[in-house]
């Protein structure tokens, strides 16, 4: 990785600057703002945002698009598959393309301000943080990192480095979530006890084993590249550019997908931090009488996890998460022909007085029976975001580390950190389920079933089945590393 680089040139700047202007105010000279002197409307070149693209295809194309709503320009292009780059080749043909990010970051560091990550799971905290390392401002898709440990990791560099960070759950600035924390903090529905979470997604295949037929590796596509911190792998068919989401070396499964979408309304509405315990069931693949499949590197076609935290006031929240269609028993209050959430997704919260429920994003907030939600009256007490997430984050890198604009992000590091490692946390118990002991007779034993893994959050440690922390931070290989 890319080494730590203090904020480079800072103080010869200085210097300059006051050289400079110490001698334009003794020739009788006034500085004028640039934007004066072009005129109304006009922008400077220093207030627009210079923005890097890692992962420009797909989700990654709609991002830097995105960006260039504010006072942004596309600098440069990076993807390791020149068929998913194409479109933001042909819609940015200013900026400059590579391949490779870590020579991007080394030959072109001072060109640009801030970078965008937009990659499969496992390459997003070395990329992020190799964007940090160089004092870069950072917009990093949804789920943050691929574990734990990178979480933390990449939460305590926003900091270290003072940049201005944002991770890709865009309804966190949504008007939805705000709706729903006015309600709850006016007391509409009690004190929440139980939180119930659910998605439709996997939309790609999972419990399945891994191809054994060895593909042709596309020319456009750098698949050593692609394999980033991953193991090394010979390329197979149907993995890229979307399947790899199934696969726990590259993706973190439905949860990781949708999770930050979906947990994320509870987890800020209710002011939830790391876990005290997570305990799971997972659906299983049956490959004959009696013989469920065995495919521990690929994620289950369905899952039911359940998670404690502390609450507010101090007392527990239980927070379930189902997917692969799996949904909670519809709510009393709710109509025989109301859609429940968004009917594929949503988020059910049930307090002491009260329930209230959301679409996926924090969409569409309701008050349960829903004749409640025109009813009731709150004060806005919470400000809204109409620029969007996109732009939220350009204003505020602009502005600067420590800003208001920065202070005011829907989903910093600190938030957004800390929500990835309980969503991660799901994932380290879905992984533990299929941890095995082979017996004397030849059979196994699954130590990591039927148990609740409780969860030292600050030490980032399971304690009481020490086989699960193997899961709190995998091994790079060789050639990778966060540099910390």
């Amino acid at each position: 990785m890319i080494p730590e680089k203090k904020n480079e040139g800072e103080n010869s700047v200085s210097r300059r600057s006051f050289l400079r202007n110490s001698a334009l105010a003794a020739a009788g000279f006034m500085i004028v703002p640039r934007h004066v002197l072009g005129g109304k409307g006009y922008v400077a070149p220093s207030d627009r945002l210079r923005v890097a693209g890692i992962g420009v295809g797909g989700k990654g194309f709609s991002d830097i698009s995105e960006f260039t709503k504010g006072p942004a320009d596309i600098a440069f292009l990076c993807d390791v598959d020149k068929r998913r780059a194409a479109e933001a080749v042909k819609k940015f043909p200013n900026a400059k393309f590579y391949t490779d990010f870590r020579e991007m970051f080394d030959k072109e560091h001072k060109n640009f301000d801030a970078v965008s990550v937009s990659t499969p799971d496992h390459t997003h905290a070395v990329a992020a943080m190799g964007a940090m390392q160089l004092n870069k401002h950072v917009y990093v898709q949804k789920p943050l990192t691929h574990d734990i440990w990178e979480a933390r990791m990449l939460t305590q560099g926003a900091q270290r480095y003072k940049v201005v960070s944002q991770m890709g759950n865009q309804g966190a600035s949504g008007d939805g979530v705000r709706q729903l924390m006015e309600w709850y903090n006016a007391g509409t529905i009690g004190d929440v006890h139980t939180v119930y979470c659910w998605t439709d997604r996997p939309v790609w295949p999972q419990g399945i084993q891994w191809p054994t037929t060895r593909a042709e590796v596309p020319q456009e596509l750098d698949w050593d590249l692609w394999l980033g911190t991953a193991p090394k792998k010979d390329y197979v068919d149907n993995l890229v550019p979307f399947n790899w989401r199934g696969w726990w070396d590259y993706g973190t499964g439905a949860i990781g997908d949708m999770g930050c979408h979906i947990i994320e309304p509870p987890f800020r509405v209710l002011g939830l931090g790391y876990p005290t315990s997570v305990e799971c069931s997972v659906g299983s693949v049956y490959v004959g009488e009696f013989t469920r499949g065995y495919f521990p590197e690929s994620c289950p076609p369905s899952s039911h996890v359940i998670m404690k935290f502390p609450g507010k006031n101090g007392k527990e929240v239980t927070l379930h998460w189902m997917d692969g269609g799996i949904q909670p028993e519809r709510p009393d209050e709710l109509g025989p022909n109301e859609t429940f959430g968004d009917g594929g997704n949503g988020a059910l919260f049930i307090g002491t007085k009260g329930k209230m429920m959301c679409g996926t994003y924090g969409m569409n907030p309701q008050l349960l029976p829903t004749s409640r939600t025109k009813e009731v009256k709150v004060p806005k007490t919470i400000a809204r975001v109409p620029e969007g997430h996109y732009v939220q984050w350009v204003n505020a890198a602009i502005a600067g580390y420590g800003s208001a604009k920065q202070k005011a992000l829907s989903s910093p590091f600190d938030i957004a950190g800390p929500l990835t490692e309980s969503i991660l946390m799901a994932n380290l118990a879905i992984r533990s389920y299929d941890i095995r002991k082979e017996k004397a007779n030849g059979k196994f034993d699954y130590p990591g079933r039927y148990i609740k893994l409780l969860w030292d959050g600050k030490n980032m440690k399971i304690t009481n089945f020490d086989e699960a922390n193997q899961f709190v931070k995998r091994k790079y290989r060789d050639g990778w590393s966060l540099g910390v």
